[in-house]
């Protein structure tokens, strides 16, 4: 199988698992299940109190319900008003994402050429962590908000827990940080550049070369001498040599 075909079918599950974390965490904004607290000791008293970013609700064992929004937007928490933002980014940042992978995914054909829709698909990737992460901090935060309210000892207001709401949107939000993080590493695989290819080899110079101390002029300004001023010199030295082998010692027994 092809490099190509593996990376297509690692897009279209990492796509999978992103879209049905983003369905996951879309499904949680309206779902009023975030909190619940049980009051009361007799069946036929007891009442269910749960909430969520946007209202508080009450039910009782008759199967009479009534949800009521909070009245001033102004008088709520800080830490209230940072959850729906984040969850509000998160559910935004999401669909954004699933555009762009849908427009890069190399199944789909959309684009341009392969390293641009590879650059495209790891924005698309990007933007599913974004979404995740904010997710991620919104359950989370709002987790350990009622957690910690629940087991103070000082705290004396009405005690709730953990709704399957909370539960449902930190599943949605690792499948969208696990789908984003592999289809980040396989697009920024190909269409970002490596630094090895993409350091250029430039020639060396006086200039940069001065503070290195490794110039080398170059082949072209190498100035080259006659090889028949060599052979000359050469000749001369072969021919005073060859003279001064050949040169005879006389002495005066020799002329007897």
């Amino acid at each position: 199988m092809k490099y190509r075909t593996v990376v297509m079918y690692v897009e279209i599950g990492s796509f999978v698992s992103c879209l049905c974390g983003w369905i996951l965490v879309c499904s949680t904004l309206p779902t009023e299940y975030w909190t619940f607290s049980e009051v009361g000791s007799i069946v036929l008293t007891t009442a269910n109190y749960y909430s969520n970013l946007w209202m508080d609700c009450v039910s009782d064992t008759t199967g009479v319900s009534d949800c009521k929004y909070y009245p001033s937007m102004l008088a709520l928490p800080v830490f209230l008003h940072a959850c729906r933002a984040l969850a509000v980014c998160a559910v935004i940042t999401g669909f954004f994402g699933g555009v762009l992978t849908l427009i890069g995914m190399k199944c789909t054909k959309i684009g341009g050429s392969d390293v641009v829709n590879a650059r495209v698909t790891f924005a698309g990737a990007l933007t599913y962590l974004a979404s995740g992460f904010c997710g991620m901090i919104t359950y989370s935060w709002w987790g350990h908000k009622v957690i910690s309210e629940f087991v103070d000892p000082n705290f004396r207001a009405q005690k709730f827990e953990l709704g399957a709401a909370v539960f449902v949107g930190w599943g949605g939000s690792i499948l969208l940080i696990t789908g984003g993080t592999v289809q980040a590493y396989f697009s920024g695989k190909e269409g970002l550049p490596s630094s090895s290819s993409g350091r250029r080899r430039v020639p060396g110079t006086y200039v940069t070369a001065r503070t290195r101390r490794t110039y080398m002029a170059p082949a072209s300004r190498v100035t080259l001498v006659p090889p028949l001023f060599y052979e000359g010199r050469k000749s001369r030295t072969t021919r005073g040599t060859r003279s001064a082998k050949t040169m005879n010692t006389y002495n005066r027994d020799s002329f007897v």
